[in-house]
């Protein structure tokens, strides 16, 4: 497989890292345990002769017109921490140009992958439009907003839509780069992710942090508190409007604009999110959280627990 690595000045060092060294471990193993056909060819390339990383190191790019047309092109994340500085990075020239060379790969049938930031510029380019995305959870409702064409699901840690793919949060470039190795080898895949003991990660859910992202909106913020002072009584929207200060169309509105989901789904979060907290922290019964929590017994949050988030309560409960 031939990878093009796309670097953009102020890349995130341990994404781009993560991203070669996987890679180089994969090759490696291949080659160790004789996997036929398991070759990464991966061309290191910049749209600018000269890159430096965001902890200022020298990165030696080649020039893209000598790069061979890619089957797949990664681009890893921009060292941007906050959602305005990513948008702001958006004007860039150099991050224009990679938008340009990554809409003529694509043209030209290779695969498009971003990790993090980094699908900012596939969407900020109309790559994305009409197809499944995800993006690092606190980016998301930024990301909805300029992006509406875009199918966001900032839940999910890989989504593949297309020919695109795209990973949330900084150290999926790891899930992104044995995204590539399992299109070659699901056996290669499996050894490398056991060499660098990585279970796999379906989901974002489990290290979102809620409320960070209720308290960017007035209304959400009242929606979620009187979420958490109503968990054990069940949820009604006409309440829950109500206590907000809205109409229960302006309430969903906002809630599918900032969170992307509905107030019940966004209720059932913060269910699961407290049952995660007493499951860890507290030697109550299942059964007995599921009732703090607003279930009736403990195999309707069992099941929702495994949905939301890909893990089960034993795997919750290990270590405490």
């Amino acid at each position: 497989m031939k990878i093009a690595v796309l670097v953009l000045d102020r890349v995130f060092d341990t994404g781009l890292a993560t991203l070669l060294d996987t890679l180089a471990l994969a090759n490696a193993i291949a080659a160790s345990e004789g996997i036929v056909g398991a070759r990464f060819d991966v061309s290191l390339v910049g749209v600018r002769r000269k890159v430096v990383t965001g902890q200022g190191m020298r990165v030696p790019v080649g020039r893209i017109e000598a790069c061979p047309q890619p089957d797949v092109a990664l681009l890893p994340a921009l060292n941007n921490k906050t959602t305005d500085a990513v948008c702001e990075s958006l004007g860039r020239r150099d991050v224009a140009d990679a938008g340009a060379q990554l809409k003529a790969w694509s043209a030209l049938g290779a695969v498009l992958g971003a990790a993090c930031n980094a699908t900012f510029v596939l969407a900020e380019n109309k790559l994305l439009d009409g197809q499944g995305a995800t993006t690092t959870w606190w980016h998301a409702p930024r990301f909805r907003e300029r992006y509406p064409q875009v199918a966001l699901d900032a839940s999910r840690m890989l989504v593949q839509s297309g020919s695109f793919v795209t990973v949330g949060a900084a150290l999926a470039h790891l899930d992104l780069a044995l995204w590539c190795v399992r299109r070659v080898s699901p056996t290669l895949a499996t050894l490398t992710a056991r060499y660098l003991v990585m279970d796999p990660r379906p989901s974002q859910a489990a290290f979102a942090i809620s409320d960070h992202l209720a308290h960017k909106d007035p209304l959400v913020e009242r929606f979620e508190a009187w979420v958490r002072a109503h968990l054990a009584r069940g949820f009604s929207l006409p309440d829950a409007a109500r206590a907000s200060g809205a109409s229960e169309r302006t309430l969903a509105r906002r809630i599918n604009a900032v969170l992307g989901k509905s107030p019940l789904s966004y209720f059932q979060d913060i269910r699961v999110e407290r049952a995660v907290h007493l499951l860890q922290t507290s030697h109550a019964s299942v059964d007995q959280i599921a009732v703090q929590v607003g279930y009736a017994d403990g195999v309707t949050l069992r099941t929702l627990i495994r949905r939301r988030i890909g893990r089960g309560v034993r795997e919750l409960r290990a270590g405490n």
